[in-house]
Parts: structure tokens; sequence; C-alpha cells
């Protein structure tokens, strides 16, 4: 059988750039040679779109290029993604899992891994996956949204606000970044205005979120389409920080992992079951992880789901997905089938009326 051809995009225009070129090296080292035909396309921070070589392992990917014969610049239009069977999307935060790229496959009619354009766009905006978290009936901390309009006229006025509905400590989020990107704890109202002013370099929109103390971080892996399922096994974070900062995720190797999570089965049970039902809240398809918070009450608060969730070795989806008898290849295999057969059901839909 023809081997399938499997386009892999990574880089980007976001904050979480290198962040995605740690995964981009880790999936494409996981495809097997002998079932697919793969090929590399990097975003640079600029916005170049070029094909490089596949690289090894011991290459790093930064769009370096020491051999231009060898790269390729390309035009993101749609007749690019003619020689493709699938498309592999591993752009995490801005302008790749926010919507936009998944957008951009939808026009040429190629199927892609991961969640379609709605699912990812109100996934990426923290304000909007709350709205739809709530709808669904699913338990979230209180949060307030700020826009940077509000910030630069009345700045007092949201200080205020936050001060009385939430409190301190509390969470300033840009709305739509990931990988804790822009994220600072705020303990005093003299704090607030830096670290809006951090958050506010990233995003227009920016939520707050009250503290939750002495919560334990606990995080589950979703795969599937219409019936997604949950892994078995879930993680717990212990952060070499404060909180599970950028710091803490990529750069500290003190950072905890625990698989399997601490927790009784039916706090499991109801993780899951949470899990699956945000999956589903923001129309997800293909992958998700979805994080939590266990306080020392027990109460279970759902804080937030990825729909590109870290793809390297080492990083919590796959490791979760395959502490529950499912390994990273078997994974990215899966995640490839997921895509043709949501795609199929696509091509079934009627796009004009007679």
């Amino acid at each position: 059988m023809p081997k399938l051809r499997v386009g892999v995009v990574y880089g980007g225009r976001s904050g979480e750039h290198e962040v995605s070129l740690m995964s981009a090296r880790s999936i494409i080292s996981a495809l097997d040679q002998e079932k697919y035909e793969v090929t590399a396309i990097g975003i640079t921070k600029s916005g170049q779109w070029v094909k490089r070589p596949i690289p090894d392992e011991a290459e790093a990917l930064d769009f370096v290029v020491d051999n231009p014969e060898e790269t390729v610049e390309i035009k993101p239009d749609p007749t690019m993604w003619q020689g493709f069977d699938v498309i592999f999307p591993v752009l995490h935060g801005t302008y790749g899992e926010d919507g936009t790229i998944q957008g951009l496959l939808e026009m040429a009619n190629i199927p892609y891994v991961g969640a379609g354009v709605a699912g990812s766009a109100v996934s990426m905006d923290k304000s909007l996956m709350r709205v739809l978290f709530t709808q669904a009936g699913l338990p979230v901390v209180p949060w307030v949204l700020v826009m940077r309009h509000e910030f630069d006229q009345v700045p007092e006025a949201v200080y205020d606000r936050i001060e009385e509905q939430l409190g301190f400590p509390c969470f300033v989020k840009p709305a739509n970044l990931g990988s804790s990107v822009g994220i600072s704890k705020v303990k005093k109202r003299a704090d607030l205005r830096a670290a809006l002013e951090e958050a506010f370099s990233y995003d227009r929109k920016v939520v707050v979120e009250q503290g939750v103390e002495n919560a334990r971080e606990i995080e589950c892996s979703v795969l599937g389409n219409e019936e997604p399922e949950a892994a078995e096994i879930l993680g717990e974070i212990i952060p070499a920080n404060e909180f599970y900062d950028y710091e803490a995720k990529y750069h500290r190797d003190d950072s905890e992992l625990i698989i399997p999570a601490r927790v009784t089965p039916e706090q499991a049970e109801t993780i899951r079951s949470y899990a699956i039902a945000a999956f589903k809240a923001v129309d997800c398809a293909g992958m998700a992880r979805v994080d939590f918070f266990l306080t020392s009450e027990g109460e279970i608060i759902l804080n937030e789901i990825n729909t590109i969730p870290g793809f390297t070795r080492i990083s919590m989806y796959p490791k979760l997905w395959e502490a529950s008898g499912l390994p990273y290849k078997a994974l990215v295999d899966r995640l490839i089938d997921l895509a043709l057969e949501r795609h199929r059901q696509r091509q079934k839909l009627r796009t004009s009326f007679k």
C-alpha cells in the first residue's frame, strides 16, 4: 500500500514557539517511516513558512537556515496542501491552537489532527471556555474578564473589581495563550498593575482567577471524536516553583510529575467524567488534556482544556496514555486515524442547497 503523506506543522508566531519545536521533534521521530511519508513544515517567529528535511533527534528546530539549498520557502495558501493526505498541527498557542490554521485547512478540505475551528477557538479563549463549562454544569473557579481598553481607561476600577469579587491571591492570565506564558500570581493589590501589564503584552483580553490555596494539580488525557474516552491513569504535578509556570514546566528538572495521581477511585472517576464532559462542551475532537484542581477538602474544580497539549515523550498527555496501555507511537497513529475518520464524516455533509 502507498504511504500516507503526513505534513507536520510546527513552530509558529506564538509565545509557545519553543515548546512546539520540542513536541514536533518527538512526533516526527515516532511516525513510522514504513507507513508514512513525512514532511516537516516550519513556521518562523516572523511568520515565514518553510519546508525542511525531517530533523533527527539531535538537530535543533530553530529555523537557522544554514543549508539554504535544503530549505524551501512556501506560501500558506490552500494549494500547498494538495500533496498531503493529513496534516498534524503541532502549533501550541496563538495562530495554531486557536482555530486559525484549522480554518486554513478547512478551506483546503484536508484532514487534520485535533479539534476543529470552533472547538479550537473557544478552548483557547479562557473566558469563552469557562462560559461553556459553566453552561455544561461543570465546576470552575470564580473569575473576571478584563479588557485592555478598560484597564487603560479606568485601572483603579479594575483593581476594585478584582479585589471585591476575587480577593487575594489571584492569578492573572492572558486569555489566549498556554504553557503558563504571561501568568502571574498576585498576592496584593499593589502588584496587580505589573501582572496585568505582563498579561496584556500577550493579549487584549485577560482572565483573572481566584486563587485556590493548597490545591493539587491533577491532569487527565482525553482521546476520541464523537465518543471520547479518558485515560484510566491520571497525573499529578508538584511544581518546582510556587505554581506551575513556564520555568517550572520547561527549565527546571525538580518539578514532579506523579503517575498515577494520588487520588481515590471515586475522585478519579469524577475527574475522568468531568474531563469527557469538558471535551464535549467545547466540541473538541482528536485529543485534549484537561486540567483540574483538587482542594484539601476534596473539592474537584475544572481549570482548563488544552486542545494541542505538549507532546514530547515526557509530556503529561502521552505519558498518561502510555501508563494506561497506549504507547506513544500507537497514540500518534490513533490521532491520525481519528483525523481521517472525522474528515470522512464531514465529507458526507451537504454544502449547497437545491
